[in-house]
């Protein structure tokens, strides 16, 4: 059974990141920032097809131990991360982008807009956080704790009951069910310890009054892993900042995607993004 320990000490440079480039080269930008444990694939493949057809240039790399990145040999750190993002949108051509970052992807969004504001021209910012609090670092804590035991029907299971709001996870059918708690080790990103110990130590609420970008928060209210008030937050420290809620756990591409995406496309619209 492969096993996936926990991360490492030592910090270490990041591997190259395998992106996805899509779009026509001449359309505005966007660059995808995913959540921690995800993937491009898992987190925006319904929303990059949708980006693609209203006219967008799409740049979507995935973190180290996501889709076909290496994993890192140590620690990730934030700015790094948020560098080696902006640096593969550069590589694909874009000389400036909106940022459309999920859960930890918020983060990494922010802090590529603080560190690199001449790139960035717009964020959308869903389920995301400044910093987590006590109850989601227990939830981290727990995943961490699965993974450095092997214990992956336990991971299915933490990551299942935190992901889901509870109406959407009990109407799920049986082999939805089965297919949500599939304790396959391989199914996990192999970077998923290095991920989430990543967000139990980001803050980026120094970040968000120097943010001048228009930017769109996107609260998902039925969400037990990263509560609500963590957008509310965003929204309110963002100048500016427009602010929105889905009614979904922390997976609004898995529960209502079409009302995600349009919130998503009508925004870009609304600010020629």
């Amino acid at each position: 059974m492969t096993q996936i320990p926990a991360a490492a000490n030592a910090a270490a440079a990041l591997p190259p990141l395998s992106t996805t480039v899509a779009g026509d080269p001449a359309g505005p930008g966007i660059l995808l920032a995913h959540g921690a444990t995800g993937s491009i694939q898992g987190n925006y493949g319904d929303l990059i097809p949708a980006l693609v057809a209203s006219g967008h240039r799409v740049v979507a790399p995935d973190y180290p131990g996501s889709g076909k990145t290496p994993r890192a040999t140590g620690p990730l750190e934030l700015d790094a991360l948020a560098d080696a993002l902006v640096a593969e949108a550069l590589a694909a051509g874009l000389e400036t982008f909106t940022l459309i970052g999920y859960s930890m992807g918020t983060a990494v969004s922010v802090r590529a807009a603080t560190r690199h504001p001449e790139r960035v021209r717009g964020l959308v910012l869903t389920a995301g956080l400044a910093a987590a609090d006590a109850r989601t670092t227990v939830w981290l804590d727990l995943y961490l704790h699965l993974l450095e035991r092997a214990d992956y029907t336990g991971f299915a299971r933490a990551r299942a009951l935190s992901g889901f709001a509870p109406d959407h996870f009990n109407a799920l059918s049986s082999a939805e069910r089965a297919a949500a708690l599939d304790p396959d080790p391989s199914l996990p990103p192999s970077g998923s310890a290095e991920q989430a110990a990543l967000v139990r130590t980001l803050d980026t609420t120094a970040d968000l009054p120097g943010i001048s970008v228009p930017t769109l928060v996107i609260a998902t209210t039925l969400d037990a892993l990263v509560h609500p008030s963590h957008s509310r937050y965003l929204a309110d420290h963002i100048p500016g900042a427009v602010y929105t809620e889905i009614a979904t756990g922390h997976l609004p591409m898995v529960e209502r995607p079409e009302e995600w995406e349009g919130l998503i496309q009508g925004f870009l619209g609304r600010e020629g993004l």
